[in-house]
């Protein structure tokens, strides 16, 4: 049988996690142009301001958010299963990024749109890619619980923590690309080249998730004639809407669904404004500050998967966790305070890239030790959407909050790095609190993740 095999379950995990790569190129490709965005004599910068970033930079959870697009995405998952939705995902992103594309290329960044909703006066050009975003971020989302649902399906009882740290690894590995050369190819090739380089990439995901879909009906075909039944996409039982009060009743899922919220909502806008910090703050050159915030995805690339085996061989989940907030927290607290050293930015980003190691390798794992399968796919629909809310607030947040700080060509960071470790602290709260329920619950957060 093909789960059984190897070969088989190794390259589906290369599959998926391709495709995932993509996406994070597209979801990370914008944020080192900030500088030439907001720059009209640099290499067709549209002359945006820090609100506007801001805003751009949490559209892709609009949908999400307001519409309910995670928890609409969770139940097509559960119901249609990984290939159905893994092929819609990759099309929503396809063209959220394409309109990305036109935006920028196509659009002028003139006439202002007056939308007291979203902050008052906001041009034209900004709002069209803000849409294409937040298409591109229902898509970016759903194709992420998918292929975490795939990676148990072909993984459960085997290397799974592992699997989700070199899914994560590549997933990082999309982002330390887009951090730190999109600038460089942007400077080369104008401001667009690196935003059709993504949609290139999404479209490739797409074709490659194609073929997965191939592999994975052949393993459906080989497990209805093992038990002899007729079986759909997924080998667990059928989801019930009424299966979901068991697990909106179950405290050690809040705990996960809350530490995500918070510790991705300190690290991921803390990234999308990063680079600017290392130019306005710690003096580095334009051409290569999108390097320093790609250190941290560059580390990561190597250490989640170390990271993720150690947790199938050994355990000890929940700790990991803990350390993990406890390093965020330090090194944001670290940034907040006045110094000017681009040496210690460069060490910092190391630290917090160990971070963004240790938790995600065990956070991942830890769902479907809490949750059922056949609940898997809404269960992570709930965690993204509520993830989401942080990820679509914090960034408009922390752009209002730059804005109002920004005085000719300087932008003082200490305001927003304050609130990113106030963010942080309130994560090591919560890891502490789920390190504890699960010796009260036995989870087994803190048991290996390999059956022998």
């Amino acid at each position: 049988m093909l789960a059984t095999q190897s070969w088989a379950r190794w390259t589906v995990l290369a599959i998926v996690s391709f495709t995932m790569m993509a996406g994070y190129v597209v979801a990370k490709e914008m944020s080192p142009l900030q500088y030439l965005l907001e720059t009209p004599t640099l290499q067709g910068g549209m002359e945006w301001t820090s609100g506007e970033f801001g805003l751009f930079a949490g559209s892709r959870g609009f949908f999400n958010v307001f519409f309910l697009m995670l928890f609409v995405g969770g139940i097509i998952l559960d119901k249609k299963g990984v290939r159905f939705t893994g092929i819609l995902s990759c099309l929503l992103m396809l063209i959220g990024s394409i309109v990305i594309y036109g935006a920028i290329t196509m659009v002028s960044p003139q006439p202002i749109w007056h939308i007291a909703l979203l902050g008052g006066d906001i041009k034209r050009q900004v709002i069209i890619a803000a849409l294409g975003f937040a298409f591109f971020g229902i898509g970016y989302e759903m194709c992420g619980i998918t292929v975490s649902k795939v990676i148990v399906r072909w993984f459960s009882g085997k290397e799974m923590a592992l699997a989700m740290g070199l899914q994560v690894a590549m997933a990082r590995l999309g982002t330390a690309l887009a951090l730190g050369f999109s600038p460089i190819i942007a400077n080369r090739m104008g401001l667009p080249m690196p935003i059709l380089i993504g949609v290139v990439a999404v479209g490739i995901g797409l074709i490659a998730y194609l073929y997965y879909c191939s592999m994975d009906r052949h393993l459906d075909h080989e497990m209805a004639q093992s038990i002899d039944l007729s079986i759909t996409d997924d080998t667990d039982d059928q989801f019930h809407f009424s299966d979901m009060l068991l697990t909106i009743k179950n405290p050690g899922f809040w705990l996960i669904t809350l530490l995500c919220l918070l510790y991705y909502s300190a690290l991921y806008p803390f990234l999308d404004f990063a680079t600017k910090l290392m130019i306005s703050k710690y003096g580095v050159d334009a051409d290569v500050a999108g390097f320093i915030p790609s250190i941290l995805p560059f580390t990561s690339i190597v250490l989640t998967p170390l990271f993720g085996a150690w947790c199938d061989k050994r355990g000890r989940g929940a700790t990991m966790m803990v350390i993990g907030t406890v390093m965020l927290t330090v090194v944001l607290i670290v940034f907040a305070l006045p110094n000017s050293s681009s040496t210690l930015a460069i060490v910092l980003m190391s630290i917090l890239g160990i971070a963004f190691s240790l938790l995600p390798a065990a956070l991942w794992p830890a769902v479907p030790k809490i949750v059922p399968m056949k609940q898997l796919g809404t269960s992570y629909s709930i965690i993204y959407y509520i993830q989401n809310i942080g990820l679509m607030l914090v960034p408009m947040v922390i752009g209002r909050v730059l804005q109002n700080h920004t005085q000719g060509n300087h932008v003082d960071y200490t305001a927003a790095l304050w609130i990113f470790s106030a963010i942080g602290v309130a994560s090591i709260i919560v890891a502490l609190l789920l390190l504890w329920i699960d010796h009260r619950r036995h989870y087994g957060l803190e048991t290996p993740n390999i059956k022998q």
